[in-house]
């Protein structure tokens, strides 16, 4: 008997976890409550390793305009249905960072880090800025 999939332990990436199959419990439609949402700043605390990244993934490759077409990654999903989806799926050029890997003990070296990320972003965009 096959195995379906692997628990996706240490796996923050949307399109690898999907990728390798791992198991996943869909939260696809938190993107059409945001979506719909009038607040203009959506905050979610959640302990370490509750998923904060995987979720903010999520959102970077539902958004994004990408050179890679990311629809497989939502096919079976919930959110796949819906009007959001063709509304705002792939449209808009995003901004992702996240600080998990910033763990130095000084402020200097993790400020040079985030410059590093920006900087990073900045080189990703580049040919979509005039």
């Amino acid at each position: 008997m096959r195995r379906k999939g692997s628990l996706p332990i240490g796996r923050s990436d949307f399109r690898e976890l999907r990728r390798v199959d791992c198991y996943y419990i869909d939260k696809s439609l938190i993107i059409e409550e945001l979506m719909e949402s009038s607040t203009l700043i959506y905050l979610l605390p959640r302990p370490r390793r509750f998923g904060k990244t995987l979720l903010q993934s999520t959102f970077r490759y539902f958004f994004e305009k990408d050179e890679e077409d990311n629809e497989w990654l939502f096919r079976d999903l919930a959110i796949y249905k819906t009007k959001t989806f063709e509304k705002h799926f792939a449209k808009y050029p995003v901004i992702y960072l996240t600080f998990k890997d910033i763990k130095s003990t000084t402020f200097e070296v993790n400020l040079e880090k985030i410059y590093d990320l920006i900087d990073g972003e900045f080189s990703r965009h580049e040919k979509n800025i005039d």
